[in-house]
């Protein structure tokens, strides 16, 4: 039985060798306690982001612990792959930072985790416009769309990208939309399908709207 509770607090503390130790240790059975770990690490960066609200931590300090989040994912991919991807056609959906919003961090965890379960991620990276989303969704014929931002004027950015889908005549596309400033009324404003409060939840949905 591996140590979540140590594995937790030095993602906490942003020890990243020892992150990597325990976590090449999980892995040594092919990862079949993965998704207790990866539940440690989030709950880690939950500790990272109340640091960082107290003052105790600051702007790099949350970059950095986004960058050993990813590392953490990438460890794992394979294990948190499962079964997923594996024969038939990966689902291909879009991920992006909307307009005017310029954080990353986020994101990349979630495009970590998204491709560790066998979709393929047109990441269309950060301050991504309206007209971008659209593009994107009529030349690759995209079904699922997943929106990010930190700012609270992302929500802005968020209800235009999907008011642009609609106008399009893309209904049939899904959105999901996550970050920051995201929550259950967020749906209401954005005119979005779900919303995210974890890079997992996001996963989780996208997977169920793949299967359908």
């Amino acid at each position: 039985m591996f140590d979540f509770e140590e594995l937790k607090n030095v993602m906490a503390d942003l020890d990243e060798d020892r992150m990597k130790e325990i976590l090449d240790d999980v892995m040594q059975d092919g990862g079949s306690e993965a998704k207790k770990a990866l539940e440690a690490c989030q709950q880690g960066m939950d500790i990272v982001g109340k640091r960082f609200e107290s003052g105790e931590y600051f702007v790099g300090d949350l970059i950095y612990a986004g960058e050993i989040m990813t590392d953490a994912v990438e460890i794992m991919k394979e294990a948190l792959a499962g079964e997923a991807g594996e024969g038939g056609e990966k689902t291909k959906m879009i991920l992006c930072t909307v307009k005017d919003d310029l954080h990353d961090i986020g994101k990349n965890i979630v495009k970590a985790m998204l491709e560790a379960n066998g979709f393929e991620v047109l990441d269309l990276g950060i301050d991504v416009p309206a007209e971008k989303v659209v593009e994107t969704v009529k030349a690759e014929n995209i079904k699922i769309v997943a929106l990010s931002g930190v700012l609270t004027l992302a929500l802005n950015s968020m209800k235009d990208t999907v008011d642009a889908l609609k106008a399009a005549g893309l209904t049939d596309v899904k959105v999901i939309v996550g970050g920051a400033p995201v929550s259950e009324n967020s749906i209401a404003i954005t005119g979005a399908d779900e919303w995210a409060y974890s890079p997992q939840k996001t996963v989780d949905t996208c997977k169920a709207w793949a299967n359908k």
